[in-house]
């Protein structure tokens, strides 16, 4: 008998609950970036895994859960693999990063809603114009880095 494998509603609100308290740069409740980028991902014609994937994208990264945790826990291999190609490791070259979510199938996705969702127009709105400059080329490169234009 295959193992359970969680939800999409239960990874949601573990994934909203692990980020409580935090915000993104514009000050809003992480959870909001968290929603959008599984949006994305449904609307881009996204499996269930890489739903999962979207929901804890930064879960790792930004130490919600840690790497011991997602390997252990009751989700689908695939969304595991995701999580852990998004996840950027201290001090790694953009070029580097982004040839992990190449290899990793999957990943490009729910990496290319993160960033549709990070360069919203509307969201880059709510920053100072440095800080939007800054990120519009960060997110601009990474994009060309894996192949998104």
């Amino acid at each position: 008998m295959a193992a359970r494998v969680m939800g999409l509603d239960e990874v949601a609100e573990l994934a909203v609950r692990a980020h409580g308290g935090q915000v993104d740069k514009a000050g809003r409740p992480y959870g909001e970036h968290l929603a959008a980028v599984a949006a994305g991902v449904r609307d881009r014609g996204g499996s269930d895994a890489q739903v999962a994937a979207a929901w804890l994208h930064d879960a790792v990264e930004d130490g919600a859960v840690t790497e011991a945790w997602l390997r252990a826990a009751p989700l689908h291999d695939d969304t595991k693999a995701i999580v852990l190609a998004v996840t950027k490791r201290p001090g790694e070259a953009p070029e580097h990063y982004a040839a992990r979510v190449l290899a990793t199938p999957g990943a490009l996705l729910v990496k290319e809603a993160d960033l549709a969702h990070n360069a919203d127009p509307r969201r880059l709105a709510a920053l100072d114009a440095e800080t939007r400059e800054r990120l519009a080329r960060k997110y601009a490169r990474m994009r060309a880095l894996l192949g998104l234009g």
